[in-house]
């Protein structure tokens, strides 16, 4: 089977379990914008020399994986979506960010006030998948907020994703002597 199925060509993409909808519907642009997040942070991990950071972007990215899963499933299909054996976001995910966040600030990362990007190839990676997954928690907020995504906790993934990115931009500035 190619990868070119053509079914696309005429504006409309697939969800899970064989729904079509248009190619720019509000789920399609949440799935692409985490898709796209999951794209930077995989260049992020490639410029990154700091094993630390880039272990952690790895796990990540993998869980990105099952965030866009259950953002592409409409809600009527959430039961046949956890029976297939899919994984759904759950607060330990998020305590998982959590812990990060808290490893990261007891090290007293070096920064004052708002940081500017671009100290070091690795920051400035990092920092761009931040504003993607800023711009993530748009989109699913989108969803969420008219009752088409129902689990709340990928919301509060996103945004605690986007406050480790950030740290971990000025914990590499902080590591090679470049903080701003």
């Amino acid at each position: 089977m190619s990868i070119a199925t053509k079914t696309g060509d005429h504006g409309t993409t697939g969800l899970m379990y064989g729904h079509r909808v248009p190619k720019n519907h509000p789920r399609v642009e949440a799935c692409g914008t985490i898709d796209e997040l999951n794209a930077a942070l995989g260049m992020a991990r490639a410029a990154s020399s700091e094993k630390f950071v880039s272990e952690n972007l790895f796990w990540i990215q993998k869980s990105l994986v099952d965030v866009m899963g259950e953002v592409g499933v409409l809600p009527g299909d959430l039961a046949r979506y956890v029976k297939d054996g899919y994984v759904r976001v759950t607060p330990e995910l998020t305590a998982r960010l959590d812990m990060l966040v808290k490893e990261i600030e007891d090290q007293k990362v070096s920064f004052k006030g708002w940081a500017t990007p671009g100290a070091t190839p690795s920051s400035a990676a990092l920092d761009v998948a931040r504003t993607i997954c800023r711009r993530s928690e748009r989109r699913v907020y989108d969803l969420q907020s008219t009752g088409r995504l129902p689990n709340g906790e990928i919301l509060i993934f996103l945004n605690r994703l986007s406050d480790l990115l950030w740290l971990f931009a000025r914990w590499v500035e902080t590591q090679s002597g470049s903080a701003t």
